[in-house]
């Protein structure tokens, strides 16, 4: 179910709500938190989508805040609950002018009462998401490092202005990566790694962060790159651990799956699939708590990390 609600306020929105759960017979019960979706260009379809699909994980009402500073104030709101909002009730707001200039007023008095609140920017976040509006009342405050603006320093940014609860998609998209690192060093031979090398595409910055994260757990020195933009494949290509008996490389064949070399065995195929913006959302609503050790990777870790090579 979709009702529109044009040119209304934040109270007619809370009522709408009440009575179009009345009506469809949908209800509130369970709802665990509050994801606020913060936007100023446009409508953030995929993101909507991924909080649907997420919801059936962990059922909660999603704010979309799509604002515009320029033209007249105006208000206009829709609610979609049911089929149309997953296991969530998600709410639309678009605010433009006047309308638009206090982002924290405009979500506070549809948030659920004594649930967390978790604050998304699917792009252009703010440049100290902590200190922002929306960021103030939220316990996590989710950012996208791979998404506009594209810059090759957007990493660089992440570090002086993390405050605990902060974390980027970025990051959550190596979960797959760290686990099968993670495993490949709790097997014999346990041979101390004197030489990493991680490769990836430009467009990754998940290859700074899986850099930055091996520097912080291996003190080990790390050489990371970018890949020449016209290599056909995205994201982390392959990382080289280097000891004394052998090197250890896990390399990404496609978009399912990679290769694992280790001195003294066969080579073997595993499943390391790229992760979906839904699973990476999912993910990261599991926990309210702050991230501790991407706090460090971002902080500690990045500083320790030098620059890309050429």
């Amino acid at each position: 179910m979709i009702v529109d609600l044009p040119d209304t306020t934040v109270s007619h929105i809370a009522r709408s709500l009440v009575n179009v759960r009345e009506e469809g017979g949908a209800v509130a019960l369970g709802r665990v938190l509050t994801l606020v979706i913060v936007t100023t260009n446009g409508l953030p379809e995929e993101a909507i989508e991924a909080a649907n699909d997420a919801s059936r994980e962990h059922p909660m009402r999603v704010i979309v805040l799509a604002t515009d500073v320029e033209g007249p104030a105006k208000l206009d709101a829709q609610i979609r609950v049911g089929g149309d909002a997953g296991a969530s009730e998600v709410i639309v707001l678009r605010a433009a002018g006047a309308a638009a200039s206090s982002e924290q007023g405009l979500v506070t008095g549809l948030l659920l009462p004594d649930a967390p609140v978790v604050a998304w920017w699917p792009n252009h976040p703010p440049t100290q998401p902590a200190q922002s509006p929306i960021g103030q009342i939220a316990q996590r405050r989710i950012t996208d490092a791979s998404t506009k603006p594209f810059s090759a320093d957007r990493l660089s940014t992440l570090r002086p202005s993390y405050q605990p609860g902060d974390t980027d998609l970025a990051w959550t998209r190596l979960t797959h990566w760290r686990e099968q690192l993670a495993a490949v060093l709790d097997q014999p031979p346990y041979e101390a790694i004197t030489a990493i090398e991680v490769v990836g595409a430009g467009t990754s910055p998940s290859t700074g962060l899986l850099a930055a994260w091996l520097r912080l757990k291996l003190d080990a020195p790390v050489t990371w790159r970018y890949s020449p933009p016209n290599e056909w494949t995205h994201g982390i290509q392959f990382v080289r651990l280097v000891r004394a008996g052998g090197d250890v490389v896990l390399r990404r064949n496609n978009d399912i799956d990679a290769t694992l070399t280790q001195p003294g065995q066969p080579s073997h195929d595993i499943v390391l699939p790229r992760r979906s913006l839904r699973e990476c959302l999912a993910e990261e609503l599991r926990r309210l708590d702050p991230d501790v050790l991407y706090g460090r990777v971002i902080t500690e870790g990045w500083k320790l990390l030098g620059p890309a090579t050429t």
